[in-house]
């Protein structure tokens, strides 16, 4: 209990109420339109920022997350009322949404107690970000006849268009999209602009402020909310009838599974950015209390919001201060300003909801992956388009099926690579990325980074026996990214093994981790250990058949050119960009040359500080490329050649002979 208050601070004290604040009030019209979209009136949404709040203040871990009724769940629960077939806000709709609100908290307290907080790891990003963007997408497409005049839809995007086109020809009302465009307008662009601004609740006040003195929507036909009773809401036991108890437990499930990764993966975002830590079941527990709470004020399940749990972070809220102001500010707003409720435009609420939803989408994480990783970017699209198309169940599921299958591909074709070494170098370089590296004679060393089992094994077998030559007699495979071994690559290793021992070839097994040789014994391969074919590291196994440094060398069958050497180097650091960091780092310190006097007698100094912004990583490579165009560099630049000679043996005297780094 009270875990959030620790941080508290007192000097902070006024900086987390004024958050609070802020917080109340961006809440009033989001957490409204978010009950609407649950099937509930939209007062439902201030009855649950009160108490559910208050409590997830003082249980919960973490200082800064905030608490409350949110995007998905609602729009889990509205999916759900649709399939079912129930009208929104009716009688039954605030009958059923409750008993969803228990049951979700029944299970999330289930998940408390079986200690489940650490199983969220296995929802990825991709899938998290794709689901949560296509529910917002959903939802907004379902709310934007409301930004017309129309009423709001329900199914999937082809419905949804559908009833948006309909709604479009029926009830269009010119003054409602003007006010709509002006809203989003004015939110988004303050959102960008000028983010510590509470422009939703602004935004809010001012058109029911308008509405209160001019009565525009009357005069113009927009539609305004309808009147709410003050008080906290009804408390009551829900209908736990056998026909509804059916109905809810069925959705809640899926509710509990989104709040508990979505809100802790939120919560553990926040928790290394701020360097604090949380506890994840008591999370749980803590979801759990709330919304068993909620279910008996008759309010839909409720969520960490993201967006609001940013805004607190901007505002600088460092406790649960936050939330307690918050739950007190929309309490009194309850109890004394409910009747403005009425004023409020449904456009404007509903612009208000749009842009709230938009900015929770994470289109952004799929602009990354379409950068760095194309096989997550599906999982992105599938999951989000799978909401969209199929409903939100169907779209986590796609999503999660599209991750495990990510995994057994990754696992299943892991990084290789043959490794040889370099004259005048400790270490042992990827043949592949180093030009200069060589083999070392009648050895071939691999290196396998995976775990060996039955989808990868192939691979590795068929690896090893094709690099095998005419005069090959040692194969030493770097272990060091193999964690354990099944059953189908314990048989493979034997048999390979074997059969490259009776061609007079052998297997070395060397850098692994003893919970390998540990597998290799319990398989029946200790034989492998005994015969003295495992080793710690490479250069043991190298000595145990004769080899030591400098190593007798094989030609390398293709002919590579010092500018391919020297880029290919580059290349293992900065990939595509490799040629671009050479030429804006030779022009830096080029360029720095024509400021130095080579007379001087601290020359040599300044021309190895001109370093200082080059990483250690490339100094050496690019130090190798500067005195290979040391003409062309004189020319380009019009610096003479002896100052560059200069400039290249003053660094070269600086840094250690071998302090490159092996792949």
């Amino acid at each position: 209990m009270l875990q959030g208050l620790k941080s508290l601070k007192k000097e902070k004290i006024k900086t987390d109420i004024i958050s609070g604040i802020i917080i109340a009030l961006v809440s009033i019209p989001i957490s409204m339109g978010y009950a609407q979209i649950a099937g509930l009136p939209s007062q439902y949404g201030l009855y649950g920022s009160v108490i559910p709040v208050f409590l997830f203040a003082i249980i919960s871990s973490s200082p800064q997350c905030i608490f409350g009724v949110d995007a998905a769940p609602a729009a889990l629960v509205g999916g759900t009322l649709s399939t079912l077939g129930i009208v929104s806000e009716s009688e039954k709709a605030q009958e059923i949404v409750p008993i969803i609100a228990f049951f979700t908290g029944i299970w999330l307290l289930l998940f408390s107690l079986m200690k489940f907080g650490s199983l969220t790891r296995f929802v990825s990003s991709p899938v998290m970000g794709g689901f949560i963007s296509g529910i917002c997408c959903t939802i907004i497409l379902m709310q934007t006849p409301k930004l017309f005049g129309g009423q709001s839809g329900t199914g999937e995007v082809f419905e949804l268009v559908k009833h948006i086109v309909k709604s479009f020809g029926e009830s269009f009302n010119a003054v409602s999209v003007v006010l709509s465009v002006i809203c989003i307008t004015v939110i988004m662009l303050s959102g960008k602009y000028i983010p510590k601004i509470p422009m939703s609740a602004i935004v809010m006040i001012v058109a029911a402020g308008g509405q209160f003195l001019y009565d525009y929507c009357d005069k113009w036909g927009i539609k305004t909310l309808p009147e709410v009773a003050g008080g906290l809401g009804r408390f009551s036991v829900p209908n736990f009838t056998l026909e509804n108890c059916y109905s809810a437990l069925t959705a809640s499930i899926s509710i509990a599974v989104v709040i508990a990764s979505e809100t802790l993966l939120a919560e553990k975002n926040f928790a290394l950015k701020n360097s604090y830590s949380i506890d994840d079941n008591n999370e749980l527990l803590a979801f759990s209390v709330c919304n068993i709470a909620a279910s008996f004020i008759g309010v839909c399940p409720l969520n960490g919001s993201v967006s609001r749990t940013t805004m607190n972070d901007r505002n600088g809220g460092t406790s649960q201060i936050v939330s307690l102001t918050a739950s007190a500010v929309m309490l009194i707003i309850l109890l004394l300003a409910s009747g403005f409720i009425s004023f409020l435009p449904v456009p404007v609420l509903t612009s208000i909801v749009v842009c709230a939803l938009w900015s929770g989408t994470e289109f952004k994480l799929a602009r990354k992956l379409a950068k760095s990783s194309r096989k997550e970017l599906v999982i992105f699209i599938a999951a989000f388009l799978g909401v969209l198309v199929f409903g939100t169940i169907y779209g986590v599921v796609i999503g999660v099926v599209l991750s495990f299958l990510n995994v057994i591909i990754r696992e299943s074709d892991p990084p290789t690579a043959f490794l040889g070494v370099i004259p005048g170098r400790n270490h042992f370089y990827n043949l592949a990325s180093y030009a200069k590296s060589q083999p070392i004679e009648k050895v071939v060393i691999y290196r396998f980074k995976g775990n060996l089992f039955f989808a990868n094994v192939e691979g590795f077998r068929r690896d090893i026996e094709n690099a095998v030559k005419e005069d090959t007699r040692y194969i030493i495979v770097d272990a060091s990214g193999i964690g354990s071994i099944d059953t189908t690559g314990a048989q493979t290793l034997d048999i390979l093994y074997k059969n490259l021992k009776k061609r007079g070839i052998r297997l070395f097994i060397v850098e692994h981790i003893s919970k390998v040789n540990e597998e290799l014994r319990s398989y029946g391969l200790g034989y492998i250990i005994e015969e003295g074919s495992v080793r710690k590291t490479i250069t043991d196994a190298l000595e145990a058949v004769g080899y030591v440094r400098p190593y007798k060398l094989s030609k390398r069958t293709e002919n590579v050119s010092e500018d391919t050497a020297i880029l290919q180097e580059f290349e293992w650091a900065f990939g595509n960009d490799a040629q671009k960091y050479i030429d804006i780092n030779t022009e830096r310190i080029i360029k720095g040359v024509k400021e130095i006097n080579i007379n001087d007698k601290n020359a040599d100094d300044e021309f190895s500080h001109l370093w200082d912004s080059v990483s250690p990583i490339s100094d050496h490579i690019l130090l190798d490329y500067m005195e290979q165009k040391v003409m062309q560099l004189a020319e380009k630049y019009d610096v003479g050649e002896e100052a560059i000679m200069q400039l290249i043996k003053a660094h070269r005297e600086a840094i250690p002979a071998n302090s490159n780094k092996s792949e």
